[in-house]
This record gives C-alpha cells, sequence and structure tokens, in this order.
C-alpha cells in the first residue's frame, strides 16, 4: 500500500507580518505605561517628607556632681634635695636607694684632704701675728717705761720738749702696731673658722626621716659645690608617708576649684583602687608651654593631698584626679548631648533705602553684628521635633543642669549625634526608635 501525506498549508505571508507589527506596538505601549508609573513614583516620593530616626529621654531631678579632671605625678609632700656645698671626691655613701634613713644620720662624707694644707697655713699664720703681738707688747712695755722717766726728767728741767715728745710717739706707733697686729689675727681666725666651716660641710647628715628616692652619685666620683648657688644633686630623701598628686589644671577649670574640694584618684599602678584626696594647694602662677606658639598650652599646679594612703607608693607614679567642684541635688537635668546651638546672622538696621542712605560704613559694620549662639534642646512634640532655648549650669559626665526652659516629664532627644548637630529642625517629622543603642550592643527587649 502507498502512503498518503497530507500537504501543509502554510497561511499567506501578509498575515505572518500583520501579527508581528500588532505585538511590536503593543510591547512599546506597556514600556511607556511603565515608565510614566515609574517617574510618578519618583515625583511622589521626592514629595514626600523624609523622617528622622531619633532617641529619647524623659526629662527628670537628678543629683548632679561637676568635675574637674586632671593627670599628673604622685610626689612627696616632704622632699628634700642634698647637694654639695663643698666640692671633692666622695669616699662614703651609707644608703642606697629605696633604703629608710633617721634625721641625724650621716649620709653623704667627702674627701677633706684638700682643706688640711689650708688649715695649716692659716695655723701657723695666727700663731706668726701673736707671735709678733707678744714682741710688740714687750716693746710698748718699755717704750712706756721710757716715757715716764722722761716726762720725771722733764719736770725737773732735765729733759726737753723734743725728748718728751719722741717718747710719746714711740708709746703711740706701738699701740697702733699692736691694734693692727690684733686686727690681722682676729681675721685669720676668722678664715680658720670659715676654713673650718667648709670642713664640717664634707659631712651630711639627713635632715628629716624618710626613704632615699633618688640616688645620683657613687663612691669616688667628684661633685662640685659652690657657696652661693646649689652645688651637685647627690640624692633625694622623701618622706614617704605623706603622698599628694601634683596634676596640670587648665586656665578655664581653675578657677572652679577651691581649697577643701573632694577628690577621687586613680593611679595607674593600682588599677582596680580608688583613692580619696583633698585639695590643699593651688598654684598662684601658671606654667607654660609652646610660649608664642600656636601649641601654647597653660597650666596651674593643683596638689592634692591623699588620705587613705594604706599602700606603698612612690614618687613619679602616673594618675588622674577627678575634682569634684560642686554638686547639686534634685535639679532639672538632659543627657548632655541633648544640648546643642545654632548659629544665626542678623543684622540690625538694614531697613528702607532712604535710611541706610543716611548711615556711615563704620555704623553699618556696627549694627551688622554676629549674635552669640543660643544653646537649644529638641523634644518631641506629636510625631515632630520642637525647639526650646534653654538656660544651662552645672554637667557631670552624663546629663546637664537646666536651669529654665524645660518641664519634667517632656521628651527630649538625646540622638542621634548627626540628627542633633544637623538634621533636626523646627517641625521635622521624627521616628522615635530608643531600642536602636541596644542592638547595637546587642541587648535584647527585655533587658
Amino acid at each position: 500500500m502507498s502512503e498518503t501525506t497530507t500537504p501543509v498549508i502554510n497561511p499567506p505571508l501578509p498575515v505572518r507580518k500583520k501579527k508581528k507589527k500588532s505585538r511590536k506596538k503593543l510591547f512599546w505601549i506597556l514600556s511607556i505605561v511603565l515608565l510614566i508609573i515609574i517617574v510618578t513614583a519618583v515625583i511622589l516620593s521626592g514629595k514626600k517628607e523624609e523622617m528622622i530616626t531619633v532617641q529619647t529621654e524623659k526629662i527628670s531631678k537628678r543629683n548632679i556632681t561637676q568635675i574637674v579632671t586632671a593627670t599628673g605625678k604622685i610626689q612627696s609632700e616632704t622632699e628634700v634635695n642634698i647637694s654639695a656645698e663643698v666640692s671633692g671626691e666622695l669616699i662614703s655613701l651609707p644608703y642606697k636607694e629605696g633604703e629608710q634613713v633617721k634625721k641625724g644620720a650621716l649620709i653623704v662624707k667627702i674627701k677633706q684632704d684638700a682643706f688640711a694644707p689650708q688649715l695649716q697655713q692659716q695655723n701657723a699664720a695666727i700663731n706668726v701675728a701673736e707671735s709678733n703681738l707678744k714682741v710688740q707688747e714687750v716693746t710698748l712695755r718699755r717704750y712706756e717705761q721710757d716715757l715716764a722717766r722722761i716726762k720725771e726728767l722733764f719736770t725737773k728741767g732735765l729733759a726737753t720738749e723734743s725728748d718728751l715728745d719722741n717718747a710719746q710717739n714711740n708709746v703711740d706707733q706701738t699701740l697702733a702696731q699692736i691694734n693692727a697686729n690684733i686686727s690681722q689675727i682676729n681675721q685669720q681666725r676668722s678664715g680658720l673658722s670659715s676654713i673650718k666651716y667648709d670642713i664640717s660641710k664634707t659631712t651630711i647628715y639627713s635632715p628629716i626621716d624618710g626613704t632615699v628616692t633618688q640616688l645620683n652619685n657613687e663612691t669616688g666620683e667628684k661633685v662640685l659645690g659652690t657657696i652661693s648657688n646649689q652645688g651637685s644633686n647627690i640624692m633625694t630623701i622623701s618622706d614617704l608617708a605623706k603622698m599628694e598628686c601634683q596634676v596640670e589644671v587648665g586656665e578655664t577649670d581653675v578657677s572652679l576649684i577651691n581649697i577643701g574640694d573632694t577628690a577621687r584618684i586613680e593611679i595607674d599602678a593600682f588599677p582596680n583602687r580608688i583613692f580619696t584626696g583633698y585639695v590643699y594647694e593651688i598654684a598662684n602662677t601658671a606654667q607654660a608651654t609652646g610660649m608664642g606658639t600656636q601649641d601654647e598650652v597653660v597650666n596651674f599646679i593643683v596638689k592634692v593631698r591623699i588620705v587613705n594612703n594604706d599602700v606603698e607608693l612612690r614618687p613619679g607614679m602616673s594618675c588622674t584626679v577627678d575634682i569634684e567642684v560642686e554638686q547639686k541635688n534634685d535639679v532639672l537635668s538632659v543627657p548632655i548631648q541633648s544640648v546643642t546651638v545654632r548659629e544665626e546672622m542678623k543684622e540690625i538696621g538694614i531697613g528702607e533705602e532712604s535710611e541706610m542712605e543716611n548711615l556711615s560704613r563704620e555704623s553699618e559694620n556696627k549694627m551688622n553684628k554676629k549674635i552669640r549662639p543660643d544653646e537649644i534642646i529638641f523634644y518631641v512634640d506629636a510625631g515632630t521635633a520642637k525647639t526650646e532655648k534653654v538656660n544651662t549650669g552645672i554637667s557631670d559626665d552624663s546629663y546637664i543642669e537646666i536651669l529654665e526652659g524645660v518641664t519634667e516629664g517632656q521628651e527630649v532627644i538625646k540622638g542621634s549625634f548627626k540628627a542633633i548637630s544637623k538634621e533636626l529642625e523646627d517641625g521635622k517629622k521624627v521616628l522615635v526608635d530608643n531600642e536602636i543603642k541596644k542592638k547595637k550592643f546587642g541587648d535584647s527587649e527585655e533587658d
């Protein structure tokens, strides 16, 4: 049997072209519609006001303690530098660094050999002068006898007036020589006393009970001593029973500190311990560094006495001191980051042209002035940010006192920093989310 095949009948060519054109037209229509929808959405979204996410806190009353923080070093209240007053070789240093000494103990001995020749020479000069004095005293007695005899002869007419004058002159000259010799002896004895005084300075005794905290020389070294100025610093003796903190306080903060202010002290060598103390001395003269440069810093030394010193503190240890300068209880306060400023440029007197024509350039410069920026806070009212001018008082590390401008219970905005400092304006829409910080630190909502 032969197979029969059914022939395929293709549609006419004009029908196929017509379908392609209709599909292409539909595609373009849909694309145009979609583009219009996208453009419309973009326009509408641009007109929609963006909401700023913030964190808030209720305004309440707290106890605030204002603190001035400063850094410095631990020092002994009583510290004595032992210096040489005479030059020479060290032949004895009985105490080493870290050892305790008692008041009156021998701590330094300098070789005395250099003074021996001076001592012998001065003693010899005194002996010679005393011998001369004895000779002159004998001569004086002889001249006095001659004067008495000539006076008797003169009364009898057996001696002339010239003989009497010569005898009297011999007595007077001898007396003058004796007085000069006595003065010379006294001067030489004074020199001898000076030499003995210098010799006494070759041995130094401790002026206080304390500990040798610094030893700058060793036995056998030579030290330099001067009469009017401080000589070589041989050692330092400190009373470690009474320690203090010497901290540097800036010129803007030192006016807040008063004698007797309580202080909390952290010492780097004892990280888990808080010491207590109080301010007992404030320097009157500043210590400046970088004079005449942009890096110039002016500080004042404040001394804080440590009252609970039951550990071994050493001079030179680093410390940080928090000085409580003022405390207020039960005052309205807000987080310190909530207070910000807004600068405004206000022009006064710029009005009608006729008025401005009568003003000189100097007057314009005086009247166009920059007003001091006001301190403000932002608080939330019905989903929007509102501004309020405030007057502030003291502050601690976290909160600042508000003297006027707020009421207790207001929801003040405390974050973010960017929102408070730049983004927020009066009337801006805000979204309160106080869980952001918790989530950042990995805390759960229940915490």
